[in-house]
């Protein structure tokens, strides 16, 4: 019997699951992503960065806040022809969800119109579309999703109790009623979080619970593994434990069995032999290029020469639409 889609995980239940022994962790992992989808499928994405930098935000761990001295040239909103060029080349790479990423706190309403036009013409381009704009008033998000868009990505970033930590300019809800402001316009959510700043396990296990205890699950649940960007204050923390990150893809994809586990940012710095662990626990979608808004990412073709020697291939098309809420038997620069 399929695992039961929960939103009642209590702290404890969370961590006795990172508390497993390893090969058991996975093991149970990787039954229920079988469950639900087929194991030698990844979801494919491409992350555009269309506005970028110059973010009021002190976000600690992102090199496109105007408060940090990264080297990072801002720039203005990109042109439509422009993102629709980039889309036709990530689509003929492959991919098949588009994703477009602005550096705001929150955007006025006339971006929010520019964005609309770009996530008509991707959309008309057969790809699934995804925005991450930052904060998002209920109207915008309405007429986001008239425009054409499927996905909403608003990362929750870390635990309640570490985000203070982290950041200062914007509460936790507020990302919360962003989300809510999503779910209402009918989009679908992309939702997750960074590891490796710091936090504690207890606060890796916090932030997992608040996502799976969400009212509806996210779609897509990114797992960003920070990238340290030199002059952002989180540059020299300690580096996670490469098991401790595999943990938290099993964990998430445990108690998220429907939703699509994305391998986020930080790529660029893990070995082929850590990624192939982490499809093996559970993460089945990517981003695929040369860069996630403003950091390395692997090419298409190292990831295409790695999906090769693992026997993986591009999902062709996404199943969570179908799953994510068909049984419910119970009531993410980082890249999105």
């Amino acid at each position: 019997m399929p695992a039961v889609i929960r939103h009642d995980w209590t702290r404890e239940e969370t961590l006795a699951l990172f508390d497993l022994p390893f090969p058991e962790l996975l093991h149970r992992a990787s039954l229920v992503h079988r469950e639900r989808f087929d194991p030698t499928e990844v979801q494919v994405s491409t992350l555009l960065s269309i506005k970028t930098g110059g973010c009021p935000e002190d976000c600690a761990y992102c090199p496109q806040s105007a408060r940090y001295s990264t080297g990072l040239k801002a720039e203005k909103l990109m042109a439509l022809d422009d993102v629709i060029a980039k889309a036709a080349a990530a689509k003929a790479a492959g991919a098949t969800r588009f994703c477009m990423g602005a550096a705001w706190r929150s955007p006025k309403d006339k971006d929010v119109a520019e964005v609309a036009k770009m996530v008509g013409a991707v959309k008309a381009m057969g790809l699934e579309t995804c925005a991450t704009l930052g904060m998002l008033k209920p109207e915008q998000a309405a007429s986001l999703k008239v425009a054409g868009l499927d996905y909403y990505n608003h990362n929750l970033d870390t635990a309640p109790e570490f985000y203070g930590d982290v950041i200062k300019t914007r509460e936790y809800q507020d990302r919360l009623d962003t989300l809510e402001a999503v779910r209402t316009a009918g989009l679908k959510t992309c939702c997750g979080g960074i590891v490796g700043m710091g936090e504690t396990r207890e606060q890796r296990a916090g932030l997992l619970q608040t996502l799976a205890n969400l009212p509806e699950h996210p779609g897509s649940v990114p797992i960003n593994r920070l990238v340290q960007v030199e002059g952002t204050p989180l540059h020299g923390t300690a580096l996670l434990d490469p098991f401790e990150f595999v943990r938290t893809i099993a964990v998430a994809r445990l108690m998220m069995p429907a939703s699509m586990v994305r391998l986020s940012a930080g790529r660029n710095e893990m070995s082929e032999e850590l990624q192939a662990l982490c499809f093996l626990a559970g993460a089945n979608s990517i981003f695929y290029g040369e860069k996630l808004l403003t950091t390395g990412n692997p090419d298409v073709e190292a990831d295409q020469a790695l999906f090769a020697r693992l026997g993986l291939k591009p999902m062709a098309v996404v199943e969570e639409s179908k799953t994510v809420h068909a049984d419910i038997v119970c009531p993410a620069p980082q890249a999105a």
